[in-house]
């Protein structure tokens, strides 16, 4: 099986169909393409084309789980979820992933942004892609068969580069690489630990655990933390010593960080990183219910448009060229921003 590099592949059409325009993003499992559908009378489609990065599509165990997230991808159809449109094998043997263009950036990209121009992000937008996220996770989770009967997926993987935030404001959850299905049989070895390590429960430390709502609901509390707080959690020269903070679950107090949040809604990022699950939200959805409470009682808007202003701003940021230029959220008519950091 051959398999060119990002930059040898530019131009190809996969399946005569997919021609890949841009390497959008590369990870350490797979890369991302920008790519045209090209259609009948014309017709053009910009999609995202994922494909297995060529030293591990020899892997079956990486095949299987590129497989897998096809498959737990197409039985999920919700507006903050991103959607499948295709999944195919080229000439050569390689499997490839047809998803929703997402014009925007990562969550990453987004708190970044404004961490490296000494600002603090604004807490009410981070509230509220928050509540986008939850509403995706809580889709998963509740996902049923054509029977009706619930097949929950547990996403396993909820971190700030699986969530995007698009230029018209909409939140997408990305990447069920790593999901399974109750319904499914393991697909790696039982000693793997799966998912990015920084984002695991601690309760996924222990042999043979099973990935549960309030697994998810660990790891998304912690991309709400880093999101508020403009720094990683759990962070370590290695991942072993990664692995014994987790264990631990000790988080610094919010509120230390970001005396400007309020109170209610350091209580609800701290109650989603409990030690024990069962201190934790019961579900997305009363999460998502928390959450609104909070934003009810605030006069800033935190609607779709104010969003995707920040992240055209945060876009130009990113540019090399703009290095320069001083842009801040606030000169595209974006929420105020809160708070400076503390130097």
């Amino acid at each position: 099986m051959t398999h060119e590099t990002p930059h040898r592949a530019i131009g190809r059409r996969l399946a005569d169909k997919y021609e890949l325009v841009q390497l959008a993003g590369l990870g350490g499992m797979a890369e991302v393409f920008r790519a045209i559908t090209h259609g009948a009378a014309g017709f053009r489609r910009t999609v995202a084309v994922k494909r297995i990065l060529d030293h591990l599509s020899a892997n079956q165990e990486f095949v299987g789980m590129f497989v897998e997230e096809a498959r737990v991808t197409a039985t999920l159809s919700h507006p903050n979820i991103a959607s499948i449109h295709d999944f195919g094998q080229d000439r050569d043997g390689a499997f490839f992933l047809v998803l929703e263009w997402v014009d925007g950036v990562t969550l990453l990209d987004w708190r970044q942004a404004y961490d490296r121009h000494g600002e603090a992000t604004p807490w009410p937008l981070v509230a509220a892609i928050g509540i986008e996220v939850l509403k995706a996770l809580g889709a998963a989770h509740e996902n049923t068969d054509d029977d009706g009967f619930r097949v929950p997926v547990y996403h396993r993987d909820v971190t700030p580069q699986n969530v995007m935030i698009g230029v018209n404001g909409v939140v997408k959850l990305t990447d069920f690489g790593l999901a399974r299905a109750m319904d499914r049989s393991r697909i790696t070895q039982p000693e793997i630990v799966k998912g990015k390590v920084a984002y695991l429960a601690p309760e996924l430390l222990q042999p043979g655990s099973e990935p549960t709502v309030q697994t998810d609901l660990f790891g998304f509390g912690i991309v709400l933390w880093e999101a508020l707080a403009g720094r990683k959690l759990f962070e370590a020269p290695s991942a072993i010593d990664v692995l014994l903070k987790l264990r631990d679950a000790r988080v610094p107090p919010l509120q230390e960080i970001r005396p400007d949040i309020p109170r209610a809604l350091h209580d609800v990022v701290h109650k989603a990183l409990a030690k024990d699950p069962a201190d934790r939200h019961v579900s997305a959805r009363a999460m998502v219910r928390s959450l609104a409470n909070i934003l009810r009682m605030t006069p800033e808007s935190t609607s779709a448009e104010v969003l995707g202003r920040t992240v055209r701003v945060v876009r130009e940021r990113m540019r090399p060229a703009d290095a320069s230029a001083e842009v801040t959220v606030s000169d595209a008519g974006a929420v105020p921003l809160t708070q400076r950091k503390k130097a």
